[in-house]
């Protein structure tokens, strides 16, 4: 069964709207891992819009699964990871003006500077993950640099899905695309990883055709939780992802019944 990490990152912005103590994304992230997430990931962006220095310290202590910390090439940010020493990295791409982020690291391109990061990663035993595109060259060059895994953006498929529909020839030819790029993986022996736009009506099409070790899921989650609670959201997408049917469930809201 495909593993699920659950990205907290907008527990953290509800509470820096306020910029005030809630709510508490090591709350958030004790709930998720009695829920069922087997990870759970962070990113620690150059203009700090969510998670924290702090958060990311006080998570290492408290996480009772695995840490994951997203990042971009900052060096105060790569610094502060060597230090603090999360259980794997995801290396992405970062622009300040995004609201989220749009596509994947061209690793091709960055060998060099990417190559000294990851060694350094490695030389602590964190695990390392770089986030790409589903694109063969970036793939080949992911298992040049000798990086554990790879997450494939998914935007794409879930762009088709959510203005086409599950049956159309865009998001079939989306999805032929992530499978294509998910047997290139295990044919340089990566662990596939996808994530990015995935939700409870997307995941259940995407799951039941390709093989993927783990779902990085944060958005979908975190809005489900303001209706029915951050345990059931999570349990609900758990079960999405253990089941195998070709669509997924349509979310109900919870009267109270």
């Amino acid at each position: 069964m495909a593993l699920l990490g659950v990205n907290i990152d907008h527990v953290a912005t509800l509470r820096q709207q306020r910029r005030g103590k809630y709510p508490d994304p090591a709350l958030a992230a004790a709930i998720a891992t009695i829920a069922g997430a087997d990870s759970i990931t962070i990113h620690l962006r150059e203009d700090r819009r969510h998670i924290q220095d702090r958060d990311l310290r006080v998570l290492k202590e408290t996480v009772q699964t695995k840490l994951n910390l997203e990042l971009g090439m900052a060096k105060d940010i790569i610094a502060l990871a060597l230090e603090v020493r999360p259980d794997q990295v995801t290396l992405v791409p970062e622009k300040r003006e995004e609201l989220t982020t749009e596509g994947g690291l061209d690793v091709a391109r960055e060998k060099r500077k990417l190559r000294s990061v990851l060694e350094k990663f490695r030389e602590l035993g964190i695990v390392t993950s770089l986030f790409i595109d589903p694109d063969e060259r970036q793939i080949a060059a992911s298992a040049d640099l000798g990086a554990d895994s790879v997450e494939i953006h998914t935007g794409a498929y879930a762009d088709a899905f959510a203005e086409f529909g599950a049956e159309s020839k865009e998001t079939a030819g989306a999805l032929r695309t992530l499978a294509l790029a998910g047997s290139r993986v295990k044919k340089y022996d990566l662990k596939l990883l996808m994530g990015h736009g995935l939700d409870y009506h997307n995941i259940g099409l995407l799951h039941d055709s390709i093989e993927v070790f783990e779902y990085n899921i944060g958005f979908s989650i975190v809005s489900r939780a303001v209706f029915v609670g951050l345990d059931r959201a999570v349990r609900e997408m758990k079960n999405l992802i253990a089941a195998r049917h070709p669509l997924a469930i349509q979310p109900t809201i919870d009267n109270g019944n």
